[in-house]
């Protein structure tokens, strides 16, 4: 399979450029990432890469005449010395837009003018501006991108691998061959014949025997033909032949020598129709049926595999070979490799390396709720005490009784607590009280609280401010009558406020005047009111438990996600929510954890999932970490060498500089106790010379005043550039770190954290007045007044090169995790510290701890360790947890090959029939993964017993390479090919390609008939060539209003310069919709027209553009499927409109309108006459030569009988060359 790329070439024989580009590469790889990085340039998976680049370039577009150009905001130049013409005024101008595979040079300041690079990597005009660019780079003039572009790009095509080739045996039920002669080939890529010179059948090398006897060519052509069809025999077998095929196969891949095993399953398996006879005879034995047998028990009830069934897993991970194609599987092996070598850089090998790869840390997707047992929520209702509850059972019992599926089960217990916390004025307010009022009127089993967020200054007049006036008419009515009146009195407010009106002072006036005639209502608002409880309590509680944005609705302490808070969706999700929780208490009663005299809502709140308070930047998905494998022996307190070093080096300088301080003083400095391993560390970084960092370092000490778990470590950040006046207490505490016990120093630094010290201090007080007991007082001094202060600008640096905060910024690192820069008024307090051990503990911490105390580590190693394989492991991508499979036999029933001693190996697991469609691709599979990667492979057979049919009725080809080939002069060989040698002739074959989900592939050139290859008609060989025509870009797309597809929405896809270049149509199945595009970056429209006019676009998921951003960017740049998720919604004032009723039509034609103009018939007014451009559509499928023939019949018989003008319309991909070549049909 061809695909058309711009090739670079230089002066040099293919040979020695690849390898002298390797060899540049290679100094910074391990001899594994050289291996993947062979193995992907042989795939070609970076020349979509570089074809995105080259399709960006030419959007911009180029300046003429140019080999390379410099783009900035806009601008163009050819010439480096007018660069700085286009700098002065690119701040006025926007910042162009960067895509996620841009190359950025690392160093580089963030408000500079952006410059891009358009060259061809490796001319010597690319490395000349190179060089200048850098210089301008690092001295902060500019932000350097650079971009591939070739200027006069070639027109050759280049072969792809990674796709399937099957040959299966058609039915010969029907005709569906062509009688027509094929005449000559003039394809050049082999896929059925034999072009080799040494040609050997049965011992007989046919190539030696043509070139010594080149006048019996016939003869001899006709004994191999003779010797073939007596190998490949293909008559049928008998049933009981049939039966025991598959253990059959395993049994002769199994008596194979393990290193030739994969090599027999790939023969047996790619030609099984020629060798399933000779199969019959082998014999299978009773202790590999035995042991294939037990272990289909496991697959089954541990994987759920049926026998026949197969998968493959690569350390855990499960690979679904339907699903993921050969360049996916490539991501998995590079981020394998890297967290491999991650780990064997640290000291952990062998067994311990695959017992800790397979720790399940996903971060936690277990919801966290917040204590609601506060004064400030005011409860309207109580299920154990109201009397209205009075004829439910009481007895936690009942949850155990049987009742018909989705039956709420109403109960005198608080098992359900349903908290509002609002903005009385905010719009949405009163819908959201109309549910509560919903779920309270209608008795469902729902504790309803309220927590009013209103003004909490001192001195407010309700009178001026209606969520005061609210919640002072709430409290005096609750305290005239009851929480409940209350309530309802605020429901009457709310109906008097107009629907898109907000709540006004008069409306509370108006009701609590009509409720209470002879009440001053002065003295209920006014600024001396006596009603003002809960109002302080109430934002206080909002703002402690940092729930995020208001409103917010609690359901048992657990907020509701924002999208959810549509009252429509709130009371589905309630409900939801109600029969999902009474399942877990149903288990607790069950299991006597939960009894008739415990309270409730007091067993609720124990749970380990609620935390004081909830950070949403603690529990965001999106997480940063720092990569702590480096090992090198560098320190903070060499600046000048520091400042050389990269990030990874930088890291690693920090870590090994830094003194922890810990709980009781334990240290592995005076005390080895490895109890004492502690799996969290907190780099707290913060100037703390200023309060807002003090009052960080403050907090976290009084966290680890109550955990055991924590060590904090200090990284200074100071706000302006350090000198002796504005580090004082930084250097303190670097002093007291380096020169005293660890318990000394903890209490000295957490004096030095208080804000009386730091006045006192700024006073001009004396450092040593502060200073502990059983501190060593001249030591320290010394230390403190020492003029080297390399350690701060070391950490300065780290904090702006690695860190990426500005002057004075704070930040905590949470064993690695950079969670930050947090803003100068964000609160990050103790609570914030006890959620973030929590979820450390939950998830990794605790896990990892296990795993390195095994290895006998000392303490303050041990726990330098825990975190770096924390921050190792929580950086991959969050993916399916990985599965353990320590319980299969493998004496008899599987291929075992051992990896190599001393070197870093994937465990590798196969379960496999041998006589399936996945053993012919896996079986080759598994032979280039061997050569490319140092593996501990299992395959283990999982046969079908009594089989009644054959197996496989095809021959298959699978085209991978492990590394690109070159030809005897030392360039690069045509590509990888599909040969099929030797096939039997009887057989009718159709020719069938498995290529990756994205592909969309069409023959382009060969004579015959590939739906219908009968070799005893052929001469020489049967050749076709593949061409990749496109890429799918794919998605799905929803109406955010009604949750359905918006049925005929039109999407089209195109560039800047050329916003249309294909449109289709969301289909009314999943709202599913699919664009032909090619490697580039596309931006994603909704057609003009009724589209456009009716819909926008809400949001968008999977796209290469931010969420919010109005135009959608799709960046097509490897040969992965791409799907992307729109939601789109209809304009305020189209809320009624139909889509697909009459209106505007599109005001571009396309594929749609025409379809329109042929179903419709375009105009609809009756006293119009046919129009001359009414057009008839027919389509039409057609597959093979013969059916071609009838569709040419067809065509020529309707256009004799017919006066309409007509339109075919055929689906290219099922065309054959032949037909698409007919000068007739263009």
């Amino acid at each position: 399979m061809v695909w058309k790329e711009n090739c670079l070439y230089s002066d040099f024989a293919d040979y020695t450029s690849y390898h002298e580009m390797l060899k540049a590469a290679c100094h910074s790889l391990s001899p594994l990432q050289q291996n993947l990085l062979k193995f992907s340039l042989a795939l070609r998976s970076y020349s979509a890469t570089v074809q995105a680049f080259q399709q960006i370039a030419a959007d911009e577009p180029p300046p003429k005449g140019c080999t390379l150009f410099f783009a900035v905001h806009g601008d163009k130049t050819c010439e480096f010395e007018l660069l700085g013409n286009l700098l002065q005024g690119a701040s006025e101008r926007p910042k162009p837009f960067l895509f996620k595979g841009d190359h950025k040079y690392p160093v580089s300041n963030p408000e500079s003018p952006v410059v891009i690079l358009y060259a061809e990597i490796g001319s010597e005009e690319f490395y000349r501006n190179h060089k200048k660019l850098v210089l301008k780079a690092e001295a902060g003039e500019i932000t350097y991108v650079l971009r591939h572009y070739i200027a006069n790009p070639s027109k050759e095509k280049v072969y792809l691998s990674g796709y399937g080739v099957e040959l299966a045996i058609k039915s010969t039920e029907y005709k569906a061959k062509d009688d027509t002669q094929v005449k000559g080939t003039d394809v050049n890529a082999t896929v059925i014949g034999e072009n080799d010179p040494v040609d050997e059948v049965q011992g007989f090398l046919f190539g030696k025997l043509r070139q010594l006897y080149p006048d019996l060519t016939e003869e001899l052509k006709e004994l191999r033909k003779h010797l073939v069809e007596s190998t490949n025999e293909m008559a049928p077998l008998k049933v009981w032949q049939l039966q025991d095929l598959s253990f059959q196969s395993a049994a002769r891949i199994l008596t194979a020598p393990p290193v030739d095993a994969l090599m027999v399953m790939k023969d047996l398996s790619q030609n099984f129709p020629t060798m399933a006879r000779a199969i019959t005879k082998t014999v299978v034995s009773s202790e590999l049926r035995a042991e294939i047998e037990e272990n289909q028990k496991y697959f089954k009830g541990t994987l759920g595999l049926q026998p026949g069934d197969s998968a493959l897993f690569i350390n855990g991970l499960l690979i679904d070979l339907d699903t993921q194609d050969i360049f996916s599987l490539i991501d998995v092996l590079r981020n394998e490799a890297r967290v491999m070598e991650g780990l064997h850089s640290l000291g952990i090998e062998g067994l311990s390396l695959h017992n800790v790869l397979k720790l399940n840390i996903q971060p936690s997707d277990s919801d966290y709720a917040v204590d609601i047992r506060s004064s400030a929520i005011s409860w309207i209702n109580n299920l154990e005490v109201d009397s209205r509850y009075n004829s439910w059972p009481s007895n936690v019992q009942e949850l155990l009784r049987p009742t018909f599926p989705g039956v709420i089960r109403q109960i005198r217990k608080n098992f359900h607590n349903f908290v509002l916390i609002v903005d009385p004025v905010h719009e949405t307010t009163a819908e959201l009280l109309n549910v509560a009022e919903m779920f309270f009127s209608n008795h469902i089993p729902l504790r309803i609280g309220l927590v009013f967020v209103v003004n909490d200054s001192e001195d407010v007049d309700a009178l001026q401010d209606p969520g005061v006036a609210l919640l002072r008419t709430y409290n005096y009515v609750a305290q005239e009558m009851d929480n409940n009146y209350a309530f309802q009195t605020v429901m009457s407010i709310y109906n008097k406020v107009k629907t898109g009106d907000q709540l006004k002072v008069e409306h509370v006036v108006s009701v609590l005047e009509k409720q209470y005639p002879y009440v001053e209502i002065n003295s209920i608002l006014g600024i001396d009111s006596a009603y003002d409880q809960n109002r302080k309590a109430a934002r206080g509680y909002y703002e402690q438990t940092g729930v995020g944005p208001l409103p917010v609705v609690l359901f048992n302490g657990m907020p509701f996600q924002k999208d959810q808070l549509d009252p429509d969706d709130l009371e589905t999700v309630t409900m939801h929510k109600i029969l999902e929780t009474t399942s877990i208490f149903q288990r607790a009663v069950y299991l006597g954890e939960l009894s008739n005299d415990q309270d409730v809502v007091e067993y609720i709140m124990n749970q380990p999932n609620v935390v004081p308070r909830i950070n949403s930047r603690i529990l965001m998905s999106d997480r940063e970490y720092l990569d702590l494998t480096g090992m090198s022996n560098f320190y903070v307190d060499d600046f000048a060498r520091f400042t050389t070093l990269d990030s990874k080096d930088k890291t690693s300088a920090v870590a090994n500089s830094m003194t922890y301080l810990t709980k009781k003083g334990m240290s592995s400095k005076e005390i080895y106790d490895d109890s004492f391993v502690r799996p969290v560390t907190f780099w707290i970084v913060g100037d703390f010379d200023k309060p807002s960092g003090r009052q960080l370092l403050y907090d976290a000490i009084k966290h680890q005043k109550s955990s055991n778990n924590v060590r904090i470590g200090m990284i200074n950040n100071p706000s302006n550039d350090p000198n002796s006046q504005n580090t004082v207490v930084a250097k303190a505490i670097w002093a007291a770190l380096q020169t005293q016990t660890s318990n000394n120093a903890k209490n000295f630094i957490t004096k030095m954290a208080k804000e009386e010290t730091a006045k006192a201090l700024e006073a001009g007080a004396d450092i040593l007045e502060f200073a502990v007991g059983g501190m060593d007082i001249n030591i320290f001094k010394e230390a403190f007044e020492s003029p080297k202060v390399d350690f701060i600008l070391s950490h300065a640096v780290y904090c702006r090169d690695v860190l990426k905060l500005k002057k004075g910024q704070r930040a905590v690192i949470s064993n690695g995790r950079i969670i930050g820069p947090l803003e100068d008024a964000e609160m990050f307090n103790q609570d914030d510290f006890h959620l973030l051990e929590n979820i450390i503990l939950k998830t990794s911490g605790q896990k990892i701890k296990s795993q390195i105390q095994q290895l006998g580590f000392e303490e303050d190693l041990a726990s330098d360790l825990v975190m770096r394989v924390d921050a190792l492991l929580s950086a991959q991508p969050k993916g399916e947890a990985r599965i353990e499979y320590h319980y299969f036999e493998e004496r008899y029933s599987a291929v075992k090959l051992r990896p190599k001693e001393g070197e870093t190996y994937f465990d590798v697991v196969a379960i496999v029939d041998p006589v399936t469609r996945d053993a012919q691709r896996l079986a080759p599979l598994l032979l280039v993964l061997n050569q490319l990667i140092n593996m501990n492979l299992r395959v283990f057979m999982n046969c079908q017993s009594r089989l009644s049919d054959m197996p496989l009725k095809s021959f298959y080809r699978y085209v991978l390479e492990p590394e690109i080939s070159f030809t005897a002069d030392n360039n690069f060989a045509q590509g990888p090919i599909a040969k099929f040698l030797d096939m039997p002739q009887s057989p009718l074959f159709t020719l069938n390609l498995n290529t990756p989900e994205s592909w969309m592939v069409e023959s382009v050139r060969t004579p015959y008939d590939l739906d219908n290859i009968y070799l005893v008609e052929v001469d020489n060989v049967v050749a076709a060539e593949y061409e990749l025509e496109y890429l799918l870009l794919e998605g799905h797309c929803y109406d955010i209003t009604t949750g359905q597809p918006p049925r005929g929405l039109q999407f089209t896809l195109g560039t800047t310069t050329t916003p249309v270049i294909v449109d289709t149509i969301v289909m009314a199945n999943l709202g599913y919709f699919q664009l032909k595009a090619n490697p580039g970056a596309w931006t994603l429209r909704l057609r003009k027209g009724r589209s456009e006019d009716i819909y926008r676009i809400y949001s968008h998921d999977g796209t290469d553009s931010p969420p919010e951003a109005s135009e959608v960017s799709v960046v097509l740049n490897n040969f992965k499927s791409k799907i992307i998720k729109v939601k789109v919604q209809k304009k305020l004032d189209m809320m009624n409109e139909d889509l697909l009723s009459d209106g505007t039509s599109e005001n571009e034609s396309g594929f749609w309108e025409s379809l329109k103009w042929g179903f419709t018939g375009g105009q609809k007014n009756e006293d119009v006459k046919q129009d001359k451009d009414d057009v008839l559509n027919i389509f039409s499928v057609a597959s093979g030569h013969l059916y071609e023939r009838f569709l040419r019949i067809m065509m020529l018989s309707v256009l004799k009988h017919t006066k309409t003008p007509l339109k075919f319309w055929f689906l290219k991909n099922y065309l054959s060359p032949t037909f698409k070549r007919n000068k007739e049909l263009k």
